[in-house]
């Protein structure tokens, strides 16, 4: 029996994947969870074969949980289910420790299979997440920091009001953004934002 445990904040979503999972004769959900932090306590307590996990969620997000339980537990079989679909997101998830990620609305009628097969030590990967991760390792990569500024940047901040508020000067800030244009090959804030978004690297919600 392929033991399960499910962690996201969305109660209908947790419901979902119970009711598509157990009826299946060789698996079953063992627990759920509706937070990072309640999602690493059942991960210890019951120790699932596979476990499913949202990205966003209150407090401990996703790729933080899934850092905390590989840290513990580093054979842990984690499957990332996501409306995000940035190569930024799938990247830091995957980094993490995550075997595969796949998005939410291509669920229902494969999930049984890709459980059986990440239980055995697979790692399905879909085809769209392969080829934005083949994307990503052509794109320059933004530093910490500037990953700091486009977040700033997307709050409508100007170079001013960023250096006010990383403590840097506003000559430092102006070159970061300088940086971030270059990178993300756009020509100004409001492109940089669009691409951020759209990558997964900043979220606006």
């Amino acid at each position: 029996m392929i033991r399960v445990l499910v962690i996201d904040d969305h109660p209908m979503i947790r419901a979902g994947l119970t009711a598509t999972i157990d009826p299946e004769p060789d698996m079953t959900v063992v627990a759920s969870a509706a937070t990072g932090q309640e999602g690493v306590e059942l991960y210890r307590l019951h120790r699932p074969d596979v476990t499913l996990m949202d990205l966003k969620m209150p407090g401990m997000g996703g790729v933080e949980a899934i850092r905390g339980i590989r840290s513990e537990f580093p054979s842990a079989k984690i499957v990332v289910l996501s409306t995000y679909q940035g190569d930024e997101d799938i990247y830091r998830a995957l980094d993490a420790g995550a075997v595969t990620y796949l998005l939410k609305d291509t669920l229902a009628e494969k999930m049984p299979g890709v459980i059986r097969d990440v239980a055995g030590g697979g790692r399905p990967i879909p085809p769209d997440v392969t080829r934005k991760l083949t994307d990503r390792m052509f794109q320059p990569a933004l530093t910490n920091r500037e990953v700091e500024v486009i977040q700033l940047l997307a709050l409508g901040m100007r170079n001013k009001e960023v250096a006010a508020e990383l403590h840097i000067s506003e000559e430092t800030a102006q070159g970061h953004v300088k940086n971030i244009l270059a990178k993300l090959s756009v020509h100004d804030r409001t492109e940089a934002v669009a691409v951020a978004v759209r990558r997964g690297i900043v979220h606006l919600d």
